[in-house]
């Protein structure tokens, strides 16, 4: 199998630093590994959202009143596998681990990290709340306060607030002098130097190319107007729109408009005889009336604002083969990731493989700790 010195072990950790070095959102939400083997793509796992408790007033009479911290577990499904598998030679396996690293563990963990970005970002859908016009990117300072205020006025904690930016917008936000004077930086430039946009107005903002546009449901009324059919009464989970002539569909992900309060779409559905069922999340937070106008948010670029405890990832190792000696497999983990390395022969075309994998899943923990910034 090549040079001793380059085992799975080495490699897997190599791999980990490449993958750290590249993910962007998965450094920036709630991350929970354990060294558990599961049994594979599927399987259901329980993890432990972040804590939250309540300030009481201390009684004298009645002493302190515990907490219950244990009862926050969310049921997280490991449904992808992330795999890069590659053939190598003996004299790639010879290499010098940077040189191994800079050919093909780094372009593989770049796969990676492409891959859970979009995972994570895709959680957009997950969020009602928004900011923003749907097709105008955001160029103002404004943006940013806006996604502050939302975050604000949901009591979400100053600590541990992002704000992820696709390319254009990330254009925009650079040619204000907030961002480029190193002077107003307050780091005397590192952040720009590190392709970081630094901490500014209480979030931490990035750029990331993978953030994912929105394409709505194709829903009309023609030239009426959408409206609830029939009251909706508080903690309802659907409501019935209607039309004069109502035709179109509903795409999960959609946001939903009554009044200031924002729905997002769970279930895609498809209009018939002038009106739709659609289901929705939040439950209804007060009963809504006949008749009430709705308003549907157009396709948009979803740029997120949140707190690292809106979103998670969840990590699991494979279990190592049982065919192969221990000197062909390792499993590396660190800080809330998972690689599996297993080296392995091709014996029908002869050649030496080494793959890389990974068992993950996401899952929005609380959409009130986000908002999307509609671009």
């Amino acid at each position: 199998m090549g040079n001793a010195f380059l085992t799975p072990k080495i490699i897997a950790k190599e791999a980990m630093m490449q993958l750290k070095a590249n993910c962007v959102m998965a450094g920036l939400v709630y991350r929970d590994y354990s060294n558990e083997f599961v049994a594979g793509v599927g399987d259901t796992v329980t993890i432990r959202k972040p804590a939250t408790f309540e300030a009481k007033e201390f009684n004298r009479t009645t002493g302190i009143e515990i907490q219950d911290a244990t009862e926050n577990g969310v049921d997280v499904k490991l449904d992808k596998l992330l795999d890069v598998s590659f053939e190598v030679t003996a004299e790639q396996l010879t290499m010098d681990i940077a040189d191994f690293s800079s050919q093909l563990l780094q372009p593989a963990m770049q796969s990676f990290a492409q891959k859970i970005d979009k995972y994570l970002l895709g959680l957009y859908k997950d969020i009602p709340y928004v900011i923003g016009t749907a097709g105008t990117t955001p160029s103002q300072i404004s943006s940013i306060t806006d996604a502050r205020q939302i975050l604000g006025e949901h009591l979400v904690p100053l600590g541990s607030r992002r704000l992820v930016i696709d390319p254009a917008c990330e254009n925009e936000f650079l040619q204000i002098p907030t961002f480029h004077e190193a002077d107003k930086l307050g780091d005397n430039g590192t952040a720009m130097r590190e392709a970081s946009l630094g901490r500014k107005f209480g979030f931490d903002i990035y750029s990331d190319q993978n953030v994912l546009n929105h394409t709505a449901g194709t829903l009309s009324a023609g030239s009426g107007k959408i409206k609830v059919k029939t009251s909706v009464i508080k903690g309802a989970g659907e409501v019935v729109l209607t039309s004069t002539t109502l035709t179109g569909t509903v795409a999960v992900g959609d946001v939903i408009a009554v009044g200031i309060t924002q729905y997002v779409v769970t279930a895609g559905a498809t209009a018939a005889t002038n009106e739709i069922a659609v289901k929705i999340a939040p439950v209804i937070l007060e009963e809504i009336p006949a008749n009430t106008e709705v308003s549907f948010i157009a396709s948009h670029t979803a740029n997120l604002a949140f707190h690292r405890n809106a979103f998670s990832l969840v990590t699991r190792p494979l279990a190592l083969p049982k065919g192969l000696a221990d000197t062909q497999k390792a499993i590396v983990n660190y800080d809330g990731f998972g690689l599996r390395v297993i080296y392995d022969y091709n014996s029908q075309f002869k050649k030496d493989v080494v793959s890389i994998d990974m068992l993950c899943g996401v899952k929005t923990l609380d959409s009130l700790l986000a908002c999307r910034l509609l671009g």
